[in-house]
């Protein structure tokens, strides 16, 4: 196992993706179980190729972005292995000039706060992504502060699914998935127990935006990655707190290969995003999160 340390250079980049999913291996394993990833690739209206590690770092390296990749350990509640996160961070060092891995753990598993450490300590990953509704917990629930006071600190990252979701839509029932577990509210009760933790609420929060913004507003240790949506369809007040009091906060994040970096970056111009603001959300904010640049003081 290769331990991964990172040779990205910063200045070199026109942007860093946060959220990118690794959604097949070298072996043709998928991240999701079959229905699931049709269902997600319906609610999206696409049909994208499941591209495997190595070629994810040629296209991210084709447009001289950074990307912070991942995949989502469910196995407790899908019923399906997941792909390994020792692996992609193992892919990722081979790639280190433009990868960043973050690991996966379920946190329903009771040697989920060893899997993490092993995943820091031997793999080297950066952060960890959680998906409440897939994964099935709670995030504010106690049991799971454990692994939350490993990642605080050891200063890793926690990337947290909030809002709707594409998986299990328009299947019955969802496929039992629930949505409430992705409110960001949930996480208000983390950030307030764990100030040193570094969180990121994934996407527009739909249909809590406001509750997303709130919590970002009270506690400085959280970030919102804009990614799994067109920039085009960006709520209003999304917008407004990107252009002002959480712009040093906001982060740029596609959901390859669901959405890419080139559909995003051609629909942002559709938005009132600010020219002044971008540098900033494209590639300053998550080069200071993930200690990739001399960090700046906040103006948030």
């Amino acid at each position: 196992m290769t331990r991964y340390e990172s040779a990205i250079d910063v200045a070199a980049l026109t942007a860093i993706d946060v959220h990118v999913h690794v959604e097949i291996d070298g072996h043709g394993h998928a991240s999701l179980p079959d229905d699931l990833a049709a269902a997600a690739s319906r609610y999206f209206a696409v049909d994208a190729a499941r591209p495997d590690l190595d070629s994810i770092a040629e296209y991210y390296r084709e447009r001289s972005m950074a990307a912070v990749v991942f995949t989502v350990d469910a196995e407790s509640h899908l019923d399906h292995p997941p792909l390994s996160s020792a692996d992609i961070a193992t892919g990722a060092a081979r790639h280190n000039d433009v990868l960043i891995p973050f690991g996966s753990v379920d946190p329903n598993r009771v040697d989920a706060v060893d899997r993490a450490r092993r995943l820091i300590e031997d793999s080297g990953v950066r952060g960890f992504k959680f998906h409440p509704t897939v994964q099935n917990f709670d995030p504010s629930d106690e049991r799971h502060y454990p692994l939350y006071e490993l990642l605080q600190a050891a200063g890793v990252v926690a990337l947290f699914h909030t809002g709707q979701t594409g998986i299990g839509a328009g299947m019955k029932g969802g496929r039992g998935l629930r949505l409430g577990l992705s409110n960001p509210m949930l996480l208000d009760a983390v950030a307030a127990d764990f100030g040193d933790l570094q969180i990121i609420m994934a996407h527009p929060s739909v249909p809590w935006q406001d509750e997303a913004i709130s919590v970002a507003t009270h506690k400085h240790n959280t970030w919102i990655d804009l990614s799994g949506w067109s920039p085009k369809y960006f709520p209003e007040q999304l917008v407004r707190a990107a252009n002002s009091f959480l712009k040093s906060r906001i982060l740029f994040g596609s959901d390859f290969p669901l959405l890419t970096p080139d559909r995003w970056m051609r629909d942002v111009e559709q938005t009132a995003l600010k020219a002044e603001v971008m540098p900033g959300i494209l590639k300053d904010n998550a080069a200071r999160l993930l200690g990739l640049s001399t960090p700046s003081k906040e103006n948030a």
